[in-house]
């Protein structure tokens, strides 16, 4: 089996990247192979030029790479803190450069004659796990959780993953080592829990 981890945070000593890599561990434990991208650490450039509009454009080796990983993933782990109520840029480009049309979904049509999307993506679930300094409930109140729908339904859903499982930890700006050590322990749990067999 094989997870797809993708992280995105300037810093490498966020707590992000000790998410990520928590994941990681969990991962290799249950004896499943990982392809994992720090985003920022690789100088991943986000910026999708025309040509990459294009149907069967040729891709930078780079991009490709990143598509030949992420179609036939088993599982998908995204991580990344919540700024403005989304991803960082540099995710947004990855999803516009990765999760392209042809790759990560396709558009069939209905007996109306209207678009319909098919997604492409093998993995039947994913785990986003996402930081912010503000409380999940407050962030609900106040701004819909924009990034349950985004994540759950806007993307990796339209790119066919079946399960959508979203973790955000809060309030991480005053946050305990105490809480941070017991927040990694649940990214491993979740981890190993979503890698056991499904009926």
């Amino acid at each position: 089996m094989n997870a797809s981890i993708i992280l995105a945070h300037p810093n490498p000593e966020s707590f992000n990247h000790a998410i990520a890599n928590a994941a990681r561990e969990a991962f290799l434990a249950a004896g499943w192979e990982v392809n994992f991208h720090d985003l920022y650490a690789e100088k991943f450039d986000p910026l999708l030029p025309a040509v990459e509009l294009l149907r069967g454009a040729i891709l930078p080796p780079e991009i490709q790479r990143h598509c030949d990983e992420i179609v036939p993933a088993d599982a998908i782990v995204v991580v990344h803190p919540n700024w403005w109520g989304q991803p960082p840029a540099i995710l947004r480009g990855w999803q516009d450069r990765v999760l392209r049309m042809g790759v990560a979904y396709r558009f069939g049509m209905n007996a109306e004659g209207e678009g319909v999307p098919h997604g492409l993506l093998k993995a039947q679930w994913a785990l986003v796990f996402t930081t912010s300094n503000t409380s999940q409930e407050k962030d609900q109140i106040m701004f819909g959780d924009p990034l349950e729908n985004l994540w759950g339904r806007c993307v990796l859903g339209f790119c066919g993953v079946k399960s959508v499982t979203r973790q955000n930890f809060d309030v991480i700006i005053t946050s305990t080592m105490q809480q941070r050590t017991t927040w990694l322990d649940q990214t491993r749990e979740l981890v190993r829990d979503s890698c056991r067999p499904r009926g």
